[in-house]
């Protein structure tokens, strides 16, 4: 994990956030990030998500985040506190942004706060916080909506589109709508099962062994630009969006899951 030795003098003048979504996260976070301070966020960060889950299993998150003035953004990262693996997803930007947005498909377990974490290129944290109720369907154990065996016939598929990245909750004027109005939105469909290893065959009543995206490789005009890492907070077969410059050309992404299966798939953007 990259740790700024300039985090320190950049920090002393600045307040951390306190801690007030409980244990869970309190305990995430200790792993995650030790004693480094967390600041709040709040107006670099807008989070969408919703109140109550329609389907647990297949949730959208998005968060459209911007650095400090003069700042770059290195990586974000999404939290799911009480999911079994609450590290959900993380953005680890090779091509360090000004801004960045994102949109999931996720596994929400239970009611849940969650987190966004933005790591600008000078070492420091910044965080904002929600909370999300849920239908009781208990996502990450729920069987799978498709037949096991048929799943693997499409497993690593993938569909890009690429399209306007229109406003966003949190974007409305100033730096916000500069940054967005020089964005597209590349969405990512993958064809997955996403197994958690908590979910019941129904014919065996055997669980069936853990295998989801592990990581999502995408490189823009032959260059790298970020790094998906996943989880089994991903629902099935995931949807991830996020942000690109819109000057892109060429978009290609690398799908690795944690079973090694590698698929990829390329898309020209000129002229878009």
């Amino acid at each position: 994990m990259r740790i700024s030795a300039l985090a320190a003098a950049l920090l002393c003048s600045v307040t951390a956030l306190p801690a007030v979504a409980g244990d869970a996260w309190d305990s995430v976070r200790a792993q995650l990030f030790g004693d480094r301070p967390l600041l709040d966020g709040s107006d670099l960060i807008a989070l969408d998500a919703p109140y109550r889950t329609a389907d647990d299993a297949r949730t959208q998150i998005a968060a459209m985040v911007h650095a400090p003035k003069g700042q770059w953004l290195g990586k974000v990262t999404l939290v799911l506190d009480e999911n079994p693996m609450p590290v959900s997803a993380v953005f680890a930007l090779d091509a360090p942004q000004q801004g960045f947005f994102f949109d999931v498909t996720m596994r929400v377990n239970g009611p849940t706060g969650l987190h966004v974490i933005a790591e600008t290129t000078d070492g420091r944290l910044w965080v904002t916080e929600g909370f999300v109720k849920t239908s009781g369907q208990g996502a990450c154990a729920a069987p799978p909506g498709s037949d096991p065996d048929a799943a693997l016939a499409t497993l690593g598929d993938m569909v890009l589109e690429v399209g306007r990245l229109g406003a966003q909750p949190g974007t409305a004027g100033g730096l916000e709508a500069a940054l967005t109005g020089r964005l597209s939105k590349l969405d990512v469909d993958i064809s997955h099962p996403s197994h958690s290893g908590m979910q019941m065959d129904q014919i065996s009543l055997l669980y069936i062994p853990m295998r989801y995206v592990e990581t999502v490789e995408i490189d823009l005009d032959g260059g790298g630009y970020v790094d998906v890492t996943g989880s089994i907070s991903l629902s099935e077969n995931p949807r991830i969006g996020l942000s690109v410059p819109r000057a892109a050309r060429s978009v290609d992404v690398t799908m690795t899951d944690t079973r090694g299966t590698r698929t990829k798939q390329h898309k020209e953007l000129a002229g878009f």
